[in-house]
């Protein structure tokens, strides 16, 4: 059993992984300013003896580091995920991004942890990349949002950290994450744009952009998974699955799950969403792959459940 520090716990990602340590035996911490995360999504682990939550913000140097004492691992998810926001405040992602990492990592050299298993982005390797699918040894990295600048810099600075102080990283650069508790991405926003408006649905581009999908319960056990069977100092790994789902595709799933087919569909045109947005993404996966874990679900196959979850939570069953 180990005593594990979960950053952004209480987001997305951060409550279901949050679930899956606590059913594997382990002592959970989730740390999340609530700014983006949500208190419900930790109510089915509030009475678990092994679980605990803090709400404060990993800018707060001296509770970050007392908060974190005594936890040899940490999970770092925190972030901003709303990449549009990002492009409109534009030290958002500066802030709780790389500056909350640089907290992160410096309260783990002072408090003695040694290990951290980070959440990147597929955005690190920006527009177009001209090896596709990708590897992660694929390069130069030239982002376009500053989402994606600032998971670069971040994988910097995990590099720099454990060369110099005798840490050890996990980097798992994700494809799009989909399932229950979803608060952004394609799908999440059309389920509450049907929630406002059941009489149209408007889809930002042409409906062709492509990327991999990964339900959230794939992507919490390849992130185990790589942890437990990785050892280097630095450990950088895709977290995908083969192929694409296209926004089309995901617009008329979430119509057949909320019994709205007949509804239109209004697209703004343009081959990507929003300035900033990578229209076409598709990962190599066979690193990850090679030590033995492939997800249970293909891209097709994680947008069907996690649309059903969505709508389930969010418009309510069809009956």
């Amino acid at each position: 059993m180990a005593k594990i520090f979960v950053t952004g716990g209480a987001g997305f990602i951060g409550s279901a992984l949050c679930g899956f340590l606590l059913e594997a035996g382990h002592e959970v911490t989730a740390y999340d300013n609530l700014l983006l995360g949500r208190r419900d999504f930790l109510a089915p682990y509030k009475t678990n003896p092994r679980f605990s939550f803090v709400e404060a913000d990993l800018l707060d140097d001296d509770r970050l580091r007392r908060e974190m004492a005594g936890h040899r691992l940490v999970f770092h998810l925190a972030a901003n995920s709303d990449i549009g926001r990002g492009a409109r405040e534009t030290g958002l992602d500066l802030r709780i991004g790389t500056l909350a990492t640089h907290r992160v990592l410096e309260a783990m050299r002072l408090n003695g942890a040694g290990e951290i298993v980070f959440a990147s982005s597929s955005a690190v390797y920006g527009d177009r990349p001209r090896v596709v699918p990708t590897p992660e040894g694929y390069g130069p990295l030239f982002p376009i949002s500053l989402y994606g600048a600032s998971k670069l810099a971040c994988e910097g600075l995990l590099s720099a950290f454990c060369h110099l102080f005798g840490m050890r990283a996990w980097i798992f650069r994700f494809a799009n994450i989909i399932g229950i508790n979803g608060t952004h991405g394609a799908a999440f926003d059309f389920t509450m744009r049907l929630k406002k408006d059941p009489s149209r649905l408007t889809v930002l581009g042409d409906g062709r952009q492509a990327k991999p999908y990964l339900h959230v319960s794939d992507c919490v056990a390849g992130m185990w998974f790589g942890y437990t069977h990785a050892r280097e100092e630095i450990n950088c790994f895709n977290l995908a699955v083969d192929g694409a789902t296209t926004v089309r595709e995901i617009a008329e799933t979430v119509l057949r799950e909320a019994g709205l087919e007949g509804t239109p569909i209004e697209y703004t045109g343009g081959e990507r969403g929003w300035r900033g947005d990578v229209p076409q993404v598709r990962l190599d996966g066979e690193k990850l792959a090679a030590l033995g874990w492939r997800a249970r679900r293909s891209s097709g196959e994680a947008v069907r459940q996690g649309v059903r979850e969505l709508v389930g939570q969010y418009l309510g069953s069809r009956g």
